[in-house]
């Protein structure tokens, strides 16, 4: 086994295996309607039935773009969805595709961009970009045209996802010189470092009713987000008070990359891993 597809109760407590399988797949998202989780493996995304007792993978059509990364994500309303891709350029670059679209709508001209979040209205997208070797925070209309940068090159700069009232974007940032995770307004004003801790933290995740904020820490000494590592699954107020360590896990990179939360908020998906087989 390489990979276990899992969600975490809110109410009990406990992990549900979903779906597991020998390959690598990533990242899940919940569908609007928490019919089915979209993840990714192998360039490709798919869709994961949750209404089933011995689900498989429906691959997703997304036309050209054959090399994804594990950059995804479904709009508010549900009828598109946000991924990035390094198909047609080399580097990672966002994209759109939604109902009757025959092929991905660039957004994105700067490159490399790795997306994270959908403004709640659906007017915006949030990102990690690349720029002369400085990862920074960005946001851009969906329409494309000129991206905002929102974070001025202190640190590393990742993650951003929006709360669901709008007001703020959660990231992660080295700034301090270890990975934290901090919030500001979507106008890159009023910043706060929310963790500080002893733990490197990445990935935050506000709970749809905005009053918790969920995140992946790795130990301290470790760089970069890597798969297969010991870490665990935090959560906090959106203020970053009242921090818990839900559950500790092997994962990493792929389990909670992207928006994951159930629409009601009672619980989220993440993927596990086991470790590499040499033999």
């Amino acid at each position: 086994m390489r990979s276990s597809v899992e969600i975490y109760d809110m109410t009990t407590r406990e992990c549900e295996v979903v779906w597991q399988t020998v390959d690598l797949v990533e990242a899940p998202n919940w569908s609007r309607d928490g019919e089915f989780l979209v993840v990714n493996g192998d360039g490709l995304l798919y869709a994961l039935p949750l209404d089933e007792d011995d689900p498989e993978l429906e691959p997703i059509d997304t036309g050209f773009a054959v090399r994804l990364n594990n950059d995804h994500g479904i709009s508010p309303d549900g009828a598109s969805i946000a991924f990035s891709d390094h198909t047609l350029f080399g580097k990672s670059c966002i994209y759109l595709l939604g109902d009757g679209d025959d092929e991905p709508r660039q957004v994105t001209k700067n490159m490399p961009s790795y997306w994270h979040g959908w403004s709640p209205d659906g007017a915006e997208l949030a990102y990690c970009g690349e720029r002369n070797g400085t990862f920074d925070i960005y946001t851009i209309s969906t329409k494309g045209g000129v991206e905002r940068r929102l974070t001025s090159g202190e640190g590393h700069n990742d993650g951003p996802d929006y709360s669901p009232d709008g007001q703020w974007i959660y990231f992660n940032s080295s700034r301090t010189g270890t990975m934290q995770i901090f919030r500001m307004r979507t106008d890159g004003t009023e910043l706060e470092q929310l963790t500080s801790d002893g733990h490197s933290d990445w990935f935050p995740h506000p709970s749809p009713d905005g009053r918790k904020v969920l995140f992946l820490s790795y130990d301290v000494d470790v760089a970069g987000h890597p798969r297969d590592k010991q870490v665990r699954l935090r959560l906090m107020d959106a203020d970053g008070g009242n921090v818990e360590t839900l559950f500790e896990f092997f994962g990493g990179q792929g389990s909670i990359n992207v928006p994951n939360w159930a629409p009601d908020g009672t619980a989220f998906a993440f993927v596990r891993y086991f470790p590499v087989d040499d033999d």
